[in-house]
C-alpha cells in the first residue's frame, strides 16, 4: 500500500480495541486524515503521547481503503503541557480543535487552516495574550477561509463605508442604517475596532481592549459561528463560563 508523510495537527483521539486510537489529523496536504495508530495506549508505546490534541507532528502512514495507519510520529511542537496547565488556554484550545474539525474536510488540503491552527495553539501556549482573544481571533480568521469573512467595518450587505453601528449575525457583520435589517444588535463601537483588529492580528490594539468590550465580541463571534456551522461547537459553552 502507498505511503505519504505530513505534518499535522491532532485533532480528536477515540478509543479503539484495548490498546489501539483512531486519530483524527489535519494535515498540510490531505486535510483531514483517519488513521489508526497501533498500541498507543500500552506504556512501552514509542508515539503514543506525540499523538494527543493538540499536537503539531510528522506523521507517516500508509493508506487503507477505510483507515490509514500511523507508522511513525515526530514531534514538531508539544503545546499540550503548557496548554493543559491553564484552564482558559486548555478550553480555547478544545473550541480551536473541534471548529477546526467541522470546517476542513478529508482529501482537500488545507493549508491556510493548518497554519492558522498551529499558529492559535503556538499562542496559546505562549500566554501572551489573553486565551479568549487568541481563540476570537481564530475563529474570526478560520471562519473567513471557510468562506464566511464577517465585515467589521464596512455595510456587509451593500458595502457603504464604515464604521456602522449595527451588526446583524446573518447578514454577514456590520450594517449601515439603510440595510439594517430588524433584529440587529448595535454593539460599542470599541467592541467593533477590537474585532478587527482580532482578524487583522493587531495585538497592539486587541491586548489594551477593555473587558467589557471583550465580553461583548466573544457573543458577537460565537453567534457568527453558531450561525454558520451545521453542528453546535460544545466545547465552546465551557469558554463562556470563563469569561
Amino acid at each position: 500500500m502507498p505511503t505519504y508523510r505530513e505534518a499535522a495537527v491532532v485533532l480528536r483521539t477515540h478509543k479503539l480495541g484495548e490498546a489501539d486510537r483512531i486519530v483524527t489529523l489535519l494535515t498540510r496536504g490531505r486535510g483531514q486524515v483517519r488513521a489508526v495508530a497501533k498500541g498507543v495506549r500500552r506504556t512501552r508505546s514509542k508515539f503514543g503521547a506525540r499523538l494527543e490534541p493538540g499536537m503539531v507532528v510528522d506523521v507517516q502512514c500508509y493508506e487503507g481503503r477505510n483507515l490509514d495507519t500511523i507508522t511513525q510520529a515526530d514531534s514538531l511542537a508539544a503545546y499540550g503541557e503548557a496548554i493543559a496547565r491553564d484552564y482558559p488556554a486548555f478550553t480555547a484550545a478544545n473550541v480551536m480543535l473541534e471548529t477546526c474539525e467541522q470546517l476542513t474536510e478529508e482529501g482537500q488540503p488545507a493549508v491556510q487552516h493548518f497554519r492558522l491552527l498551529a499558529g492559535g495553539l503556538s499562542a496559546l501556549a505562549a500566554g501572551e495574550h489573553d486565551p479568549r482573544l487568541v481563540l476570537d481571533s481564530y475563529l474570526v480568521r478560520a471562519l473567513a477561509i471557510a468562506g464566511w469573512r464577517a465585515s467589521f467595518l464596512d455595510c456587509a450587505r451593500c458595502g457603504m463605508t464604515g464604521p456602522h453601528r449595527a451588526f446583524h449575525v446573518p447578514s454577514g457583520g456590520s450594517v449601515c442604517p439603510v440595510c439594517r435589517p430588524p433584529g440587529s444588535s448595535a454593539p460599542a463601537p470599541e467592541t467593533l475596532v477590537l474585532l478587527g483588529a482580532l482578524f487583522t492580528g493587531d495585538w497592539s490594539v486587541a491586548d489594551v481592549s477593555q473587558s467589557r468590550h471583550r465580553h461583548e465580541a466573544s457573543g458577537l463571534v460565537a453567534a457568527y459561528l453558531q450561525w454558520h456551522l451545521e453542528r453546535g461547537v460544545r466545547s465552546l459553552r465551557h469558554v463562556e463560563r470563563t469569561s
